[in-house]
């Protein structure tokens, strides 16, 4: 059997004032949320533009709306029903933990949909825009998940070189795959470098829910390999035909992306 890797012991609070903690994991929120904007400042400006930068500035606040709400919600209901609703205070407790991207994703929809009515601005343009940035949250928060030594991987076959032990691990220190690093590689670099390679072309840009549908797409197949080396979680263990609830949520994802790419019709450009 070949030596295993401890996991490092990184704090997950990164800076500690008094009673204040900044933590890796609210970093990662932040740092994704001002990132994302400013790169989607960048493309609502390319051929055909959507939106103003600052239009999209202003949308941040309720990105991040859509993104804590939706995400906690998401959580909420889709992995712990029962517990919240038996310890409804505990709900607003997000500092406890307690995340869903696919509730975030939900949440940032509907921003999407309410800001772009108001503003009288393309849904589905907007939405192509902060489609090509989003791998860019979602690798910060594997890195954060990475770092908080939480959902890590199944256990790991004896001859795999980087399988590593987390102190945290209920099952007694079992050498298992760092899952966050792979799914920080998947949806987070390899979806972001396919989704700006295909934002380059002005045919895709033009066509309004093409690169919405591309990263649904994407993140669903990202999301469903990674769940296969990822452990489940202790309440809710494997599901359908040994589907983990993560692989469930992706599968109507991947529809709603193709269903988007099918119908994308192109948009008038004016020179």
């Amino acid at each position: 059997m070949l030596p295993v890797l401890l996991f490092p012991q990184f704090d997950p609070v990164l800076i500690r004032i008094g009673p204040l903690a900044i933590r890796w994991y609210a970093l990662a929120y932040i740092a994704g949320l001002l990132i994302g904007t400013w790169l989607v400042q960048k493309l609502v400006q390319r051929r055909p533009a959507v939106a103003t930068p600052e239009q999209v500035g202003d949308f941040l606040t309720w990105a991040t709306l859509g993104v804590v709400l939706g995400g906690r919600l998401g959580y909420v209901l889709f992995y712990q029903p029962t517990r919240f609703l038996t310890h409804p205070w505990e709900i607003a407790e997000v500092w406890s933990g307690g995340m869903s991207f696919h509730g975030g994703m939900l949440g940032v929809a509907i921003a999407i949909v309410i800001y772009c009515r108001r503003q009288g601005l393309p849904i589905l343009g907007l939405a192509d825009r902060i489609a090509v940035a989003a791998p860019v949250g979602l690798f910060l928060g594997r890195v954060a998940n990475f770092i908080n030594g939480e959902l890590w991987g199944r256990a790991a076959p004896d001859w795999l070189p980087w399988a590593m032990i987390f102190p945290a691990d209920a099952a007694g220190g079992i050498p298992r795959h760092p899952s966050q690093l792979y799914q920080a590689g998947m949806e987070g670099v390899l979806l972001f470098v396919v989704m700006l390679l295909l934002a380059r072309s002005e045919a895709v840009r033009a066509r309004f829910g093409t690169l919405t549908g591309a990263f649904l797409c994407g993140y669903a197949v990202a999301r469903g390999i990674g769940e296969l080396f990822r452990q489940p979680d202790p309440f809710l263990g494997f599901l359908f035909a040994g589907a983990t609830m993560g692989q469930l949520l992706s599968l109507p994802m991947f529809v709603a992306g193709l269903v988007l790419i099918l119908r994308a019709r192109p948009v008038a450009v004016q020179a």
